[in-house]
């Protein structure tokens, strides 16, 4: 069975001492996550190292980076690159996210070179592709998240496909209160399947686990994760609370 992940993205937010309580609280609900289940805490980069420490005895819950550069090192002030990330005993990064598309001018171009150089470093990438609201109003969200997905990852082999992580957002519901629907959820990423599979063959798209990232809470994660095609969340503002984020992981399958 795929991967069962709940992914919290704290994006740029939370003091150091309040990362620590953050976590502390998590460890103190006690959730044992089950051998098909992951859990994933996406903190800022001056936070790695801490939450990394803080999760080290706890099975099913890794650290992942927010980002990383495309490039293995050089003369990039201000940049991490994922040579640094794989020292510190990381396995993930997000990579893509809508916001960085958008405020950092990322392209699926650049992201398909950092996709290779996370990979190349043992780091799995969850890639997210998705929609504005003028797609989805225009119906043209299919072609447009299949566009973002041959562009930065057909490229790859097989084999490395295999145990890829996607993350879905529909842009128009990230921080806007506004959700999909769990069957609008559903069809997109049954879709997306369909795209990965029509290249790689129905066996590795069925290894290929795909997020939701579209305002996951604790009051709507159950009903999203029953989905036969929704394997978890990537969580913004509900992974900021210990006890709502506690929920979204219980609801995984």
């Amino acid at each position: 069975m795929r991967k069962q992940i709940a992914a919290a993205n704290w994006k740029m937010n939370l003091s150091y001492a309040e990362g620590v309580q953050l976590i502390d609280k998590l460890i103190a609900e006690g959730i044992a996550p089950a051998a098909q289940q992951q859990v994933l805490l996406a903190v800022p980069f001056p936070y790695l190292d801490m939450a990394s420490q803080k999760l080290a005895g706890q099975s099913g819950y890794a650290v992942a980076a927010q980002n990383c550069h495309q490039k293995a090192s050089g003369a990039y002030t201000g940049e991490v690159s994922a040579p640094m990330l794989a020292s510190m005993g990381l396995k993930y990064v997000v990579l893509g996210h809508s916001e960085r598309r958008e405020y950092f001018r990322e392209d699926d171009a650049l992201l398909a070179s950092k996709v290779d150089m996370a990979l190349s470093n043992g780091l799995t990438p969850v890639f997210c592709c998705g929609e504005p609201l003028s797609v989805r109003e225009a119906d043209a969200q299919n072609a447009y998240v299949a566009e973002q997905l041959r562009n930065s990852l057909f490229h790859l082999s097989a084999d490395q496909m295999t145990g890829m992580v996607i993350a879905y957002e529909p842009i128009w519901a990230i921080g806007t209160g506004r959700t999909a629907s769990a069957e609008q959820a559903q069809d997109m990423h049954a879709w997306l399947r369909s795209v990965i599979a029509e290249q790689y063959g129905a066996s590795i798209a069925g290894q290929v686990s795909i997020l939701y990232g579209g305002s996951v809470k604790g009051s709507n994660a159950v009903e999203l994760f029953s989905k036969p095609d929704v394997d978890g969340g990537l969580v913004g503002g509900a992974s900021l609370d210990a006890v709502d984020f506690a929920k979204i992981i219980r609801a995984l399958k």
